[in-house]
């Protein structure tokens, strides 16, 4: 038996998205730049996807681009946004996903920018009054990047409280989405968001395929440089297949959005239910109000923690440590270190899918019980 708990990860293709490639693979290999036939139908499989993505966002088709992911689409925005619109500053927070932290060093290194830091609360909070004081402080042209929902606690964080914030102060606005989109509604009418960045393997597509959403009145230069591809904003022959699988995904998570939530709440709150009845001294990391896929989970320090994941793997379980190895030793992660987490204690994340079971849970209980030592 294998039981896969870790869907914040990455996600299964589902058989949906499956046929939507193979028909694609096996019917349609034109270049989409090409003029003739060949390339023609690709190119309505590229833009027909457009559409599809587009429509959920409700944004316009002009301002979906199509990359390999959301590391590169997060990177291109950061980047371009210095470069080409004049940001001098950004706001970010301690607990962002390391594509945005990484490059947030790399500009504060290469290009002077000023980057600050809002820090979060015992459960991955920001303040938005912290937020408020800060675009009050400077007159220079600023960037806040904060992303929509933690991938380690699934703490969600009130784009549309940061986005007035954004417009009363005249600052742009980048949230990394790739945790909620396909699981919670964006509509871009009603929330003001410069750029927005997604990736398709966290809702059940591809690897390997993601879009960035640019706001018309924010166009930015290319990273890559290359071909026309994407109105000359990204160089590259298109991934169509993956954009079509993508696309394909998102279409399903939209509309099964309501039933998945349903039935993760439940196993996740069933989760919950059975870790402190049967278990002694269990923390949970994430807030009541985290995105419903995402739990994080705290085991007191004992002789038999020391090789948690380890063991969980060995019997069959696929989960995260909240935690990170660098030369053997091993820490707690940024987002950890960032809410005041006992480094004695291990973190597990548990991320579940509307594929799991109640008797996986059960499954997966009784082994921690095991291995434990802190059964009740």
């Amino acid at each position: 038996m294998r039981i896969y708990f870790d869907n914040a990860s990455t996600t299964p293709l589902l058989p949906a998205v499956k046929d939507a490639m193979k028909a694609v693979i096996d019917d349609c290999y034109g270049n989409p730049s090409s003029i003739h036939l060949h390339g023609r139908k690709a190119r309505i499989i590229v833009e027909e996807a457009r559409k599809v993505i587009a429509r959920i966002l409700n944004a316009s088709t002009g301002e979906i681009f199509f990359t390999s992911g959301a590391t590169e689409a997060n990177n291109m925005v950061l980047m371009a946004s210095v470069r080409d619109l004049g940001v001098q500053r950004i706001i970010s927070t301690n607990v962002e996903h390391h594509c945005i932290l990484h490059m947030l060093d790399h500009l504060e290194q290469t290009s002077g920018t000023k980057v600050e830091y809002l820090k979060v609360d015992g459960q991955g909070h920001i303040k938005l009054e912290t937020l408020a004081q800060l675009l009050k402080q400077d007159d220079a042209k600023t960037l806040v990047s904060v992303m929509h929902v933690n991938n380690e606690l699934g703490t969600q964080t009130d784009i549309t409280a940061v986005s007035k914030l954004c417009q009363e102060h005249g600052a742009l606005f980048h949230s990394d989405t790739a945790q909620s989109v396909g699981k919670i509604p964006i509509d871009l009418q009603e929330i003001k968001i410069n750029f927005l960045c997604g990736a398709s393997h966290k809702f059940f597509g591809p690897k390997g395929v993601g879009f960035v959403y640019i706001n018309g009145d924010n166009m930015i230069k290319p990273l890559f440089h290359g071909g026309d591809q994407e109105r000359g904003m990204r160089s590259g022959t298109e991934n169509i297949y993956g954009i079509a699988g993508m696309s394909k995904a998102l279409e399903l998570a939209l509309i099964e959005m309501d039933d998945r939530k349903k039935k993760i709440t439940e196993l996740r709150d069933y989760f919950i239910g059975k870790l402190r009845t049967e278990l002694e001294d269990i923390k949970i990391n994430s807030p009541d109000s985290s995105l419903h896929n995402i739990l994080s989970v705290s085991f007191p320090e004992s002789s038999k923690s020391e090789m948690l994941m380890m063991n969980l793997d060995i019997m069959g379980i696929s989960a995260s440590s909240g935690s990170a190895c660098s030369s053997g030793v091993e820490n707690d992660s940024h987002v950890l270190e960032a809410i005041g987490h006992d480094p004695k204690r291990k973190t597990v994340r548990f991320s579940f899918s509307h594929m799991n079971t109640l008797e996986e849970v059960d499954y997966v209980v009784d082994k921690l019980k095991s291995i434990s030592a802190v059964a009740v």
